[in-house]
């Protein structure tokens, strides 16, 4: 699905202004979950960085809003009709891309109350991992965006739904640790926002390896035995 939109984008088609800013918003995106994990994982925010953050998460907001307002004006002229499944489509990554700059800002956040650098133990080294992971996602996404690669997609895709299994598990572990209140709580916030940046950033993979009506869900039968997750 996604390499027809893909191919709309790159045409004269009135759909190709959208997907600029499609990609405009998911470049913010991106650059805010970087930043905010340097934050969090540096323990410390300046005033003008955190504005940064703001400001580029209202500029996220912006770009879905003119998105949302832009796909229904093109359909509203009786002969764009057939682009309903694009539309459609689109609304739903716009989607994603706003949740993903919502929860770097959520990053972020944790400085209000732990102002120290994470522990240097296991634990930590695994959060570590994990950001690792879901920013090598990213770089990995915008090879799938401009090629509409779905074997890379489906390789991605494996490897986020096992980092959403390494977030669960290390939920469980901090809840076992001598960690004090504050770290125990900036460790598990941070890890639950990772996996759902992790998991927005899959929801946008989907679209290359599912049809619409599954963009979001992850059909085990429609991806090849390799590229399954291991129990």
């Amino acid at each position: 699905m996604l390499r027809e939109l893909i191919s709309i984008f790159r045409s004269s088609d009135p759909l190709s202004e959208m997907g600029k800013h499609f990609v405009e918003m998911l470049g913010i995106a991106k650059e805010l979950a970087i930043r905010a994990g340097a934050i969090v994982f540096e323990g410390s925010v300046q005033p003008e960085e955190l504005t940064w953050i703001y400001q580029q998460d209202v500029q996220v907001n912006k770009l879905e809003r003119l998105i949302r307002k832009q796909v229904i004006t093109h359909l509203s002229i009786s002969g764009n009709r057939l682009d309903l499944p694009y539309c459609i489509l689109l609304i739903s990554l716009v989607k994603d891309v706003e949740r993903i700059g919502d929860y770097a800002k959520n990053l972020v956040e944790i400085t209000e109350f732990f102002t120290g650098p994470l522990p240097d133990d296991e634990l930590a080294s695994e959060l570590k991992q994990i950001r690792k992971g879901v920013e090598a996602a990213f770089e990995g996404l915008a090879d799938v965006r401009d090629r509409s690669d779905q074997e890379k997609a489906l390789g991605l895709i494996r490897d986020g739904q096992n980092l959403a299994h390494r977030c669960d598990a290390l939920v469980t572990r901090v809840a076992q640790s001598s960690y004090d209140a504050r770290t125990a709580t900036a460790v598990v916030l941070a890890t639950r926002y990772y996996k759902r940046i992790g998991g927005h950033v899959l929801n946008i993979l989907s679209s290359v390896v599912m049809p619409l009506h599954k963009v979001d869900y992850y059909d085990e039968d429609a991806i090849p035995p390799e590229y399954r997750t291991q129990p």
